[in-house]
């Protein structure tokens, strides 16, 4: 089997970001980047299929700058096989990135794609799904257990009315949710092994330019301060001025 995955370069979910003085955009001079959690599931997903079938090959690809090749030896060295890094310093949103994929799987043919459901940077939680349509596959998305067999790929996923399993026939595209499994910690062997494995590089394969831009920032409101009440009875009468009772 052969198993795609994306992997987008992210602000570390637990930095502090601070906008530019003008509200353009965010300043990233010292802040830590690192995989998107839920490309990073993504990953350790793979890696264990590997574990379990050592026939399984494993591709990871971003697209973006090269810093994200920083990214992408991270996901070698969980276990991937080999990379590839689409260059580009353009604007991207999630057609166009869902547009460069469909070449990348087109090219390479993958049984699976295997990506995380939504960017922790956006949170548009779309790029999976316009990937699954551009490319007629079907796709199973919010995945917290996957498991494989000769053709088929069985997911359990997380729904607002609890769990739904699909069994679907490969090729096929999967997203992955939070409780599908913990990444691993990068042992000291595999960061060495990283730096000799395959990662190629190619710029954009497509023109299509974003249809949504970002035209500004601005923090959220200041949170009002906490106040203390003497008893329940105190309690339940601030609620319900709040509404919340």
């Amino acid at each position: 089997m052969k198993i795609l995955v994306p992997v987008k370069r992210v602000i570390d979910p637990y930095a502090k970001v601070k906008m530019l003085p003008d509200g353009s955009g965010l300043d990233v001079a010292s802040v830590k980047f690192d995989i998107n959690p839920f490309d990073e599931i993504a990953v350790e997903e793979a890696v264990k299929m590997k574990e379990r079938d050592p026939s399984v090959s494993i591709t990871v690809v971003s697209i973006g700058s090269s810093d994200a090749e920083e990214q992408l030896r991270k996901a070698l060295a969980m276990g991937a096989d080999e990379a590839l890094l689409i260059e580009t310093s353009d604007s991207l949103d999630s057609g166009v990135v869902a547009a460069e994929l469909e070449i990348v799987v087109r090219q390479l043919g993958p049984d699976l794609v295997i990506m995380g459901k939504q960017a922790t940077d956006d949170d548009r939680n779309q790029a999976g799904q316009m990937l699954a349509a551009k490319l007629g596959w079907p796709q199973a998305t919010f995945a917290c257990e996957v498991s494989c067999s000769p053709g088929r790929v069985t997911v359990v996923r997380e729904t607002d009315n609890g769990e739904e399993t699909l069994e679907l026939t490969t090729p096929c595209l999967v997203t992955t949710d939070l409780r599908l499994n913990e990444p691993r910690y990068i042992a000291l062997p595999g960061i060495i092994k990283a730096r000799s494995k395959p990662l190629s590089r190619r710029p954009r394969g497509t023109s299509g330019q974003p249809k949504t831009r970002i035209v500004g920032y601005q923090p959220p409101p200041p949170r009002p301060p906490g106040r203390k009440v003497a008893s329940v009875d105190e309690l339940i009468a601030a609620l319900k001025e709040r509404g919340a009772l």
